[in-house]
């Protein structure tokens, strides 16, 4: 299987490029440094000795600035660069990488409200998906909820037959790239997203909602990545429309590790949107 919101979604493509933290020691080493720098400055004369209400005020401050610059330098949590591995052992996992964006997507770290006033295409208001359905495979599932372990990498179905919307991220239909996975196998035996490989541009993927309407995809793209370089900002990052990816494990299993090595990876732009579940 593969790997955000997720997302991404080794998808290690969260549906988020992963999270990431500053080591524990960053914070406590830049506090020490402006504090030792402040000392030199302030208290090195023995002409002023400032009172303790001073001291303590000068004390915060230097606190603030230095929580400050940390946070500051955090990226933001993503979808997910990463999927964890299915029950088989097979691993729906990729790992993100500093391939450049494409027209397919932009930076993960992008806020999607920047693009929202160059919004092309149809965009649905936010609404939870309930089924997804691929005709030309012959695929029907019903979607479980998929969010992000304690490691910030998105989870997995746990059975065979389901696929799985990551919900921290857009609902298929609306503004941005909405994530649905599936596994390849499990236990050796064909799985929900087994065929997806297979699929082909102008293909279509229906996905029902919640308030009664099917968003209607056609698909753009097929494309199977290395775990290894996974591209997270093409898959995870914010877009101009209502997009959505569909993705599995593909390419060669590597049975010491019990897992796939490559993540293939379905895009596809909202088309139409039908009054009923299709």
């Amino acid at each position: 299987m593969p790997s955000s919101p997720g997302a991404t979604p080794s998808i290690r493509t969260s549906v988020r490029s992963g999270k990431q933290s500053a080591p524990a020691c960053c914070a406590e080493g830049l506090s020490g440094l402006l504090s030792t720098r402040g000392s030199e400055l302030m208290f090195s004369s023995s002409r002023w000795h400032p009172s303790r209400p001073v001291k303590a005020l000068i004390a915060i401050g230097l606190a603030i600035m230095g929580t400050v610059l940390v946070w500051a330098a955090l990226p933001p949590s993503t979808p997910g660069p990463a999927l964890v591995g299915a029950s088989d052992g097979h691993s729906m996992s990729a790992a993100p990488s500093e391939s450049e964006p494409t027209s397919e997507g932009h930076s993960a770290q992008a806020d999607q409200s920047d693009v929202r006033d160059r919004i092309t295409g149809l965009v649905l208001p936010e609404s939870e998906p309930v089924v997804v359905s691929i005709p030309r495979l012959d695929v029907r599932s019903r979607l479980v909820h998929l969010g992000l372990d304690a490691d910030g990498v998105m989870e997995v179905p746990q059975d065979a037959a389901s696929a799985g919307w990551f919900s921290e991220g857009p609902a298929p239909g609306a503004l941005g790239p909405a994530v649905i996975a599936g596994h390849v196998t499990w236990d050796g035996a064909p799985a929900v997203f087994h065929r997806l490989g297979t699929l082909r541009r102008g293909d279509r993927v229906i996905v029902a909602r919640k308030d009664g309407k099917s968003a209607v995809f056609s698909v753009s793209r097929v494309a199977r990545f290395s775990k290894s370089r996974f591209p997270s900002r093409m898959v995870y990052g914010a877009i101009n429309h209502a997009g959505l990816r569909l993705i599995t494990c593909g390419g060669t299993y590597d049975a010491a590790r019990h897992r796939y090595l490559d993540n293939v990876v379905v895009f596809a732009r909202l088309e139409a949107v039908r009054g009923a579940y299709g």
